[in-house]
């Protein structure tokens, strides 16, 4: 039986409209002003922020203001101030939010990705998709791609929530603070989790063997990287395989991904090989004195020995081009963000991406972004780490770190690329 509302009496026969269809207009109504309001929250709180408003109203920061007026948190407010910059270069998404063609959650996703020139193709895409699928279409690309642009599973991001008890979240907070202390320096999310998780798997225990084991598979093909996570295997940029592989337990190559498969392990492959000699490891422990190599950088805790020529590449396990490397910066050096040059006997140098020394000077964010993209750019064209250093070293030197992208998009840097690697064999 449908439920039926009274409606005005014309001259004609009485109409009758169902129930719910009255009920979704009004909540469309709703949703339709929510997410024009949601767009003048935003930039009401972009304006009171420049504006210095909580000041003048004696609140001590701009997150209590929040906090009294809306019931937001410091991560929810932090996000919608976000959205609300990223809005006034983007006037299509914006008033596609006004007019509730979208929905602030929507917007947040899109956001992260879109710039002037990609906004309407993003619009486009997200066109009748559920927040989640949009998640899903954003995840894995950059600030800057288009919709159509392949996945990079180096920048893709997931997502841990949880609810805990006021004991374990004081108990949290003084671990963090510990690892703090060991590291010498702030950690984000990833740097905390990631050395709890470290020291969970095993802890560094002997300085001759790598300290701490993951299972990492990598396809014979195509070289993409898989790793476990309980039962689940989850994709991996580029420098987590070779971080693995610089310090690592080897059982054999058996990668297999959606498309490609690798061959299967005999029985002498299945044993598990320590990557560098026992020897060597504690060798260069005592050497380094069990701490990170980069200067300035005092963590001491859950080292890695990093290949100052990749494994990839024909890397040897000599002493003279093995240093230690805190986990994070093990991976920024992967990353192509942070680069390491020389060798223990003669010096070592170490530079940011864009070729300036390392923690010296005021850097230009702009050029160590162009600089880190196209790194990641030719690392995914299959260029190795060598070559592509060696291509942007020479981008460096003749065009200057301003022309880095037009350089990159052309065919420039892989032709030296080519040249490089060609005058190497």
């Amino acid at each position: 039986m449908i439920d039926i509302t009274e409606t005005a009496q014309s001259k004609g026969p009485t109409v009758q409209r169902p129930a719910w269809q009255e009920i979704h207009q009004r909540v469309v109504r709703v949703a339709g002003a929510k997410a024009a309001l949601d767009e003048e929250q935003g930039r009401l709180m972009l304006e009171a922020l420049r504006a210095e408003v909580h000041s003048y109203l004696g609140y001590a920061t701009f997150v209590e203001y929040m906090e009294r007026l809306f019931g937001l948190g410091p991560r929810e407010t932090e996000d919608r101030l976000r959205v609300a910059r990223a809005l006034e270069a983007l006037p299509l998404m914006a008033g596609a939010l006004r007019r509730a063609q979208l929905c602030w959650s929507a917007a947040r996703e899109l956001t992260r990705v879109a710039i002037p020139e990609s906004e309407e193709s993003w619009l486009e895409a997200a066109a009748g998709k559920t927040v989640r699928q949009i998640e899903a279409l954003v995840s894995g690309r950059q600030h800057g791609d288009l919709p159509n642009d392949p996945a990079n599973a180096d920048v893709r991001r997931h997502v841990l929530r949880f609810e805990v008890s006021a004991d374990v979240y004081a108990l949290w907070r003084e671990a963090v603070a510990q690892l703090r202390h060991e590291s010498g320096g702030q950690l984000d999310e990833d740097d905390a989790f990631l050395m709890m998780a470290r020291h969970v798997l095993a802890g560094p225990k002997d300085p001759g063997r790598s300290n701490y084991q993951i299972a990492v598979t990598v396809c014979e093909s195509c070289g993409q990287g898989f790793q476990q996570g309980r039962g689940e295997s989850i994709a991996v940029g580029n420098e987590i395989v070779e971080m693995a592989l610089c310090d690592a337990q080897s059982i054999g190559h058996v990668g297999a991904c959606e498309t490609h498969v690798g061959r299967a392990m005999n029985r002498e492959m299945r044993r598990a090989l320590q990557a560098i000699p026992p020897s060597v490891r504690r060798e260069i422990m005592r050497r380094d004195g069990g701490r990170c190599a980069v200067p300035g950088c005092r963590c001491s805790v859950f080292i890695d020995v990093h290949h100052i020529k990749t494994v990839a590449e024909g890397g040897k396990h000599d002493a003279d081009l093995m240093i230690l490397l805190c986990g994070k910066h093990h991976k920024l050096v992967h990353r192509g963000a942070l680069i390491i040059e020389g060798s223990v006997s003669h010096g070592l140098s170490f530079y940011h991406a864009d070729g300036s020394v390392y923690g010296h000077g005021l850097l230009d964010p702009c050029a160590l972004e162009r600089f880190e993209r196209a790194f990641a750019a030719l690392r995914g064209l299959g260029f190795k780490d060598g070559e592509t250093k060696r291509a942007l070293a020479e981008v460096r030197t003749h065009v200057g770190s301003r022309s880095v992208t037009s350089c990159v998009s052309g065919s420039t840097v892989i032709n030296r690329a080519h040249a490089g690697a060609q005058s190497e064999a």
